[in-house]
């Protein structure tokens, strides 16, 4: 991985229901002006997605095949409008999906893939990423969950976590406001992702999963049960 050119994908989603402006297209917008501030060489390339299944379950395909053997890392920012928090999701699920996306659209049988895995877990520990950046991260708390919701973000998460070998991540942000900028989450963007990079890239840095804890966001529903962090 490290003698090939790579670049991080980060994609933000566009407009849904209400939120006209979506935060997660607007913080990754802010992330793109200021760069992954990386030692690594690593190119940031963004992308907005629809809040459409099929059109979402296109575009998962074509980062990972188009891009490759550039594709390091796909972070895909989504927004959760209950949260008062950045969620730094750990794994996703391939059942449950009964919500209509912005089309109508439902997946066949509430499922990403038939006969997929019931769960995918990152490569990355988010629960060591939200230690390692507690105070870094200026007006935010960063916090984590095994639960990303089962709508249109969970469903991207879990096409790109089996496409990627793991190697994915889902974080969900709030909805803007006035303390809340899309400036400030862009930032907060900056900090995550460079953490996250730099623990695929230092697999030592795991060691903080067992070592270090933080609090976790209740489950939104979840009726598959629990996952853990897969140690690699």
């Amino acid at each position: 991985m490290d003698s090939q050119p790579s670049c991080v994908v980060v994609t933000g989603f566009g407009p849904f229901r209400k939120y006209l402006v979506n935060s997660s297209w607007e913080a990754v917008k802010e992330l793109s002006k200021l760069g992954l501030n990386s030692d690594m060489e690593v190119e940031l390339r963004i992308l907005q997605l629809p809040v459409d299944y099929r059109e979402v379950k296109q575009r998962v395909t074509r980062i990972w095949e188009d891009l490759q053997p550039q594709t390091q890392f796909a972070v895909h920012i989504g927004l959760d409008a209950s949260a008062k928090a950045i969620v730094l999701e750990q794994c996703a699920k391939n059942r449950g999906y009964r919500d209509a996306d912005i089309r109508g659209f439902r997946p066949a049988r509430g499922e990403c893939l038939p006969d997929g895995p019931e769960v995918i877990a990152s490569e990355v520990s988010m629960k060591a990423v939200s230690k390692r950046v507690e105070g870094h991260v200026e007006g935010v708390e960063v916090t984590f969950s095994r639960d990303a919701g089962r709508y249109v973000c969970d469903y991207t998460y879990y096409l790109s976590l089996h496409h990627g070998n793991g190697y994915a991540a889902l974080i969900h942000v709030p909805p803007l406001s006035r303390w809340l900028p899309a400036s400030l989450l862009g930032k907060a963007l900056q900090v995550i992702i460079q953490d996250m990079l730099e623990e695929l890239r230092k697999p030592e840095l795991k060691a903080w999963f067992a070592e270090n804890s933080t609090a976790v966001i209740p489950a939104r529903g979840n009726q598959l049960g629990d996952c853990s962090f897969g140690e690699n």
